[in-house]
C-alpha cells in the first residue's frame, strides 16, 4: 500500500514550472543513458539535452534574471521569488551538467568499442598529424580571425551560443611575462565541428578530432611574436527573448528583423568555460560579461549539440540506430485518386509519423491545381527548409486562386526562416497576414473552398502539430481531414477574425484561444465533475506537452475531489501535484519520452457515455490559453473517436518508456506485472489503433 501524502506533507500544492522542466530534461538524459537504446540514438538524446538547456537558459533563466534586475520580489503561485528560484535552478542545472558529461564519457567508451574514436591531436601518429596540419593550413586558417583585446581595441562582440577560444599570450621579448596579453578566436561554425582523420594502417577504427583541438595546436600561427600561454574554450549564452512594439511597428516584418539583430547583443545569461581555464582568462571574461553567477566549468567539449549531426553523418552504422520506419499512406486516400471525393463521404484521421505527411502535401497540391478550388487559407508556424506546402501555395496564387497565409513571424528561433517564406509567398501573389497584435498565431488549420454542383463546399484540415514535413517524421501528431459543414463554417469565421475586423464569433464547434477556449475547457471539466457528484461515470484523459496554468490545475483538483478519474499524459512541464490525499487522489500523471517526440494534444471527456473527443494545438499553459490564437476542434465521427481513444489507451498502458509523476515531484519508471508494452512501437502497427 502506498504511503498517503496529504497537502500538509508538501511545501506547495503546485510544482514550480521551471523546476519541473529540469525534471523533463533529466528524463531526456535518461534516454541517453539507457543501454537498451541504440548507441547512435543515445548520442542524439544527449544532443537534445544540450539544445534544450540552451533554450531554457536563453529564455526562461534570462526572464528570471530580468525580473531580479527590475527589483521584482513577489512570489509566484508555486511559492518562489525570482531570486530564490534562480538559486535553485542554478544548483539543479549544475548537477545536470555534471551528469550530462558523465554520460558523455560513458558514450565515448561505448563508441570506442564500435571502433568510433574521438582522439586528441597529440595522440595521432605522424602521418595523421601531417594530414591535420594540411587541413588546418588549407581549410581552417583562412577563415580564422584573431581578435586582440587592449586599450585601443575594445572587447569584440561575442555571439550567443558561438564557440570561442580565449588566448593568454606573452610577448617573446618579455621572458618574465610580466604583462600578459589577451585575445579571442571564434571557432568557425561554417566548418564541421569534428574532422575525420585518415585511418591508420591495418586499422578498422574511425578516428575524429575536434575542430577546436586542431586550432589550439596551431594557435601560434595567428600570433607571430607572441607565445600562447593558455588556450581555453568558452561559450556565452545571451537573452534571446524579443521585445516587440507591435502597435508602433509600421512593418512587423522589418521590426522583427531589427529585433533579431538586437538578439546578438542580448544580456549575458550563462558562461560555459573549459575546465581548468587560465584564472586570468576567466576573470577577464567574467568582468566583460558581468557574470558572477551562471558560470559553468565543463569537463569535456563545450556544446554537445553537434552530436545530432555527427550521429546522422556516420554511414554503415545502421545497427547502432533504430530500424527505419516507413510511414504508411492513409488507406482511405489510397482507394480513390481524388481526395475531395473521399472527404465528401467521410472524415479521415492521420497519425504521424506512423502515417505519412504526404497526405497533407497531396491535399494542398491537389487543391492548388484543382480548377474548382476558389480559395485556400492556412496558418504557418514552423515550416521545413524545402516545403512542398509553400510551393503549392505559391502555385495556387499564381494560377489566380485566393490564397491567404497567416505566417507567424514570432515563432521563437524560426523567425528568420519564416520571414524568408513570407517574402516568397508575397512575391507569388499570396495575401500574407502576420496575425493579431500581441498574439502568436499557433493554431494549425487549412481551409479549402471549392465550387461543386451543389454549391460551395469547405474542406478543412486541423492538426496538433506544425505544417512541417521534417518534424512530421520525428513528432507524434494527429491531423483531421473533414468536410463537415459546421467545422467549415467555424474555420471561415476563424480566418475572418485573424485577417479582418470581426466581433468575437459564437463558435458552433471550435474552442478558440484567447477568447473562449479556457472557459470551454473549464465547462467540460465541470460537466464531468457534475456527473461524478451525481454518481455517474466521469472520466477525463488529456494528452498535452505542458500543464502550468494555475486555474486549470485548480479545476482539475476540484474535479478529482468530486470523484472524476483523471489521466494526464504530460510530456514536459507539469505544475499539478498528483496523488495527494484530499486534493488529487484521482489524478494520475505520466510522461513518455521515447524515439519520437510526443507532441499531439488530445482531450477526452466521458460525457455520460457520449464521448467528447477533441484535437488541439494548445497546451494547458497561460501563454497558450491567454496570449495565443489556439484552436481545439471536436472529432464528430464515432469511428475516428474510437481510434483516438485507442491511441490514448495504448499510451496509458506503456510500461517501458512511461514515467509516473509522484506527489513529491519526482518521476519514476512505470512498472507493471503485464508484459512489456511500448506504445510508440505498438503504434507502428496501424491495425493496433485504427478502428
Amino acid at each position: 500500500m502506498k504511503n498517503q501524502i496529504t497537502p500538509k506533507d508538501v511545501s506547495s500544492k503546485y510544482i514550480n514550472r521551471d523546476l519541473s522542466w529540469i525534471q523533463f530534461n533529466r528524463r531526456v538524459m535518461e534516454e541517453a543513458q539507457d543501454p537498451e537504446t541504440p548507441l547512435l540514438e543515445r548520442i542524439k538524446f544527449l544532443s537534445i539535452v544540450s539544445s534544450n538547456l540552451d533554450e531554457f537558459m536563453s529564455v526562461r533563466v534570462a526572464g528570471i534574471r530580468d525580473q531580479i534586475k527590475a527589483g521584482y520580489t513577489k512570489k509566484d503561485f508555486t511559492g518562489y521569488t525570482p531570486a530564490a528560484l534562480l538559486k535553485k535552478l542554478m544548483a539543479r542545472t549544475s548537477l545536470m551538467i555534471g551528469e550530462q558529461y558523465k554520460t558523455y564519457r560513458d558514450l565515448m567508451r561505448q563508441l570506442a568499442k564500435e571502433n568510433i574514436v574521438f582522439t586528441s591531436y597529440n595522440d595521432l601518429n605522424h602521418s595523421q598529424q601531417k594530414a591535420m596540419d594540411e587541413y588546418y593550413h588549407d581549410i581552417i586558417f583562412p577563415v580564422l580571425t584573431p581578435m586582440a583585446v587592449d586599450q585601443s581595441r575594445p572587447f569584440p562582440l561575442v555571439h550567443t551560443l558561438g564557440l570561442y577560444l580565449s588566448v593568454v599570450l606573452c610577448k617573446n621579448s618579455d621572458e618574465a611575462c610580466s604583462e600578459p596579453y589577451f585575445a579571442i578566436v571564434q571557432v568557425p561554425s561554417i566548418l564541421p565541428r569534428w574532422i575525420q582523420v585518415p585511418m591508420r594502417t591495418n586499422s578498422k577504427k574511425l578516428e575524429f578530432v575536434m575542430l577546436e583541438d586542431v586550432i589550439k595546436q596551431h594557435i601560434h600561427t595567428l600570433f607571430s611574436g607572441y607565445t600562447p600561454v593558455a588556450v581555453d574554450a568558452f561559450r556565452l549564452t545571451r537573452n534571446a527573448d524579443m521585445t516587440l512594439n507591435e502597435e508602433g511597428a509600421e512593418d512587423l516584418l522589418e521590426e522583427i528583423e531589427k529585433e533579431l539583430r538586437k538578439r546578438r547583443w542580448g544580456a549575458p545569461v550563462r558562461l560555459e568555460v573549459q575546465k581548468g581555464i587560465h584564472p586570468w582568462a576567466l576573470e577577464t571574461l567574467q568582468e566583460e560579461f558581468e557574470l558572477s553567477e551562471g558560470v559553468f566549468e565543463i569537463d569535456g567539449p563545450l556544446d554537445l549539440t553537434y552530436f545530432m549531426k555527427f550521429s546522422m553523418s556516420l554511414s554503415g552504422k545502421d545497427h547502432l540506430r533504430y530500424p527505419p520506419i516507413t510511414p504508411r499512406y492513409p488507406v482511405e486516400f489510397k482507394t480513390e485518386e481524388d481526395m475531395f471525393t473521399v472527404l465528401q463521404q467521410r472524415d479521415v484521421l492521420v497519425y504521424h509519423p506512423f502515417e505519412s505527411f504526404d497526405a497533407v502535401n497531396d491535399f494542398l497540391y491537389q487543391s492548388a491545381h484543382d480548377p474548382s478550388v476558389l480559395a485556400i487559407k492556412m496558418t504557418l508556424y514552423r515550416v521545413s527548409g524545402n516545403s512542398l506546402l509553400v510551393q503549392s501555395l505559391a502555385h495556387a496564387a499564381e494560377s489566380g486562386k485566393q490564397v491567404t497565409v497567416v505566417v507567424e513571424l514570432k515563432a521563437r528561433f524560426d523567425e528568420e526562416r519564416n520571414i524568408a517564406w513570407a517574402r516568397k509567398l508575397e512575391k507569388a501573389g499570396c495575401h500574407v497576414v502576420y496575425g493579431l497584435v500581441g498574439l502568436k498565431t499557433h493554431a494549425k488549420i487549412m481551409l479549402v473552398v471549392r465550387q461543386e454542383e451543389t454549391g460551395l463546399r469547405r474542406y478543412v484540415h486541423v492538426g496538433t502539430g506544425n505544417y512541417n514535413d521534417s518534424t512530421a517524421k520525428l513528432y507524434t501528431d494527429i491531423g483531421l481531414f473533414t468536410s463537415n459543414q459546421v467545422i467549415g463554417e467555424d474555420a471561415s469565421a476563424l480566418f475572418n477574425e485573424i485577417t479582418g475586423y470581426s466581433a468575437p464569433h459564437q463558435w458552433q464547434a471550435f474552442g478558440v484561444a484567447p477568447t473562449d477556449m479556457r472557459e470551454k475547457l473549464f465547462e467540460l471539466i465541470r460537466r464531468e465533475k457534475k456527473y461524478a457528484l451525481e454518481g455517474k461515470p466521469a472520466r477525463i484523459i488529456a494528452k498535452i506537452n505542458s500543464l502550468s496554468h494555475q486555474e486549470m490545475v485548480d479545476e482539475l483538483y476540484a474535479a478529482s475531489q468530486a470523484g472524476v478519474k483523471i489521466d494526464l499524459i504530460v510530456r514536459g512541464v507539469c505544475c499539478l501535484r498528483p496523488g495527494v490525499t484530499g486534493l488529487s487522489d484521482n489524478i494520475r500523471v505520466i510522461s513518455i519520452v521515447d524515439r519520437f517526440l510526443e507532441h499531439s494534444r488530445i482531450f477526452y471527456f466521458e460525457n455520460g457515455g457520449k464521448a467528447d473527443v477533441w484535437l488541439s494545438s494548445a497546451d494547458w499553459m497561460s501563454r497558450n490559453l491567454t496570449r495565443r490564437v489556439e484552436l481545439m476542434c471536436p472529432v464528430f465521427d464515432r469511428q475516428l473517436q474510437q481510434s483516438i481513444i485507442q491511441i490514448l489507451n495504448m499510451t496509458l498502458r506503456d510500461n517501458v518508456k512511461a514515467r509516473e509523476l509522484l506527489p513529491n515531484g519526482v518521476y519514476l519508471h512505470v512498472t507493471t506485472p503485464e508484459a512489456s508494452f511500448r506504445s510508440q512501437f505498438v503504434a507502428q502497427r496501424i491495425e493496433q489503433w485504427k478502428v
